[in-house]
């Protein structure tokens, strides 16, 4: 068994707890705020994970953004997958980059831009603005598994997963109503933005 999760040094999120409520709320009380390019800003909050992860390993990663026609999105990469350990009790516990703050961008003074000019903020601002999320994630070591998320909030456990020898994560989102704006996102929009991701490439299914 692994060491307690209150030992676990915090990087990017904080291991203590799964599920920050009030960060959440305050994340769906001012959508323009955190959301300020609607959809687009959501897959940009994505797919700034997939490249964070490709240029850490030093790397040309591969992700697909994929437009489903119930106005859901997909972003799927090759990377290593969401960090999942086991605690003291033998449980797997993920990464909480869903549903608590990035402690490196949410509210930074000196905000890091995305390739729509608006502020990074994290992952658990596409969480707290979808209606339900869907986070699959495939690591080598164990940490196969998909979690459901409604309105930032965890409604599954760890659904364990068969391996099939892949690593990566699939995060699929269904925007909420906050966010839509009066038309669907487009590839030509996502297109534009993928010089901003240098270390991606990035393929559009539609």
């Amino acid at each position: 068994m692994d060491s307690p999760r209150s030992a676990w040094v915090n990087t990017t999120h904080d291991w203590s707890t799964t599920v920050d409520q009030d960060h959440l709320a305050l994340i769906r009380s001012d959508p323009a705020r955190h959301c300020p390019g609607g959809v687009l800003h959501l897959v940009l909050e994505v797919l700034a994970y997939a490249a964070d992860e490709a240029e850490s390993a030093g790397r040309r990663g591969t992700c697909t953004v994929t437009l489903h026609g119930d106005g859901s999105v997909s972003v799927a990469d090759d990377g290593r997958g969401t960090d999942t350990r086991l605690d003291e009790h033998g449980r797997p516990i993920r990464k909480p980059i869903m549903a608590t703050r990035d402690l490196r961008f949410f509210d930074n003074p000196q905000p890091v831009a995305l390739p729509d000019g608006a502020p990074r903020q994290g992952m658990s601002v596409v969480a707290a603005l979808s209606e339900w999320l869907v986070h699959t994630n495939r690591r080598h070591g164990g940490g196969t598994w998909t979690q459901r998320y409604e309105n930032g909030i965890p409604v599954t456990d760890l659904v364990p997963l068969a391996g099939d020898g892949t690593t990566g994560t699939t995060v699929h989102f269904l925007p909420g109503p906050a966010v839509r704006g009066s038309g669907a996102l487009s590839a030509a929009e996502i297109r534009r933005c993928s010089p901003g991701y240098p270390h991606l490439d990035l393929r559009i299914a539609e």
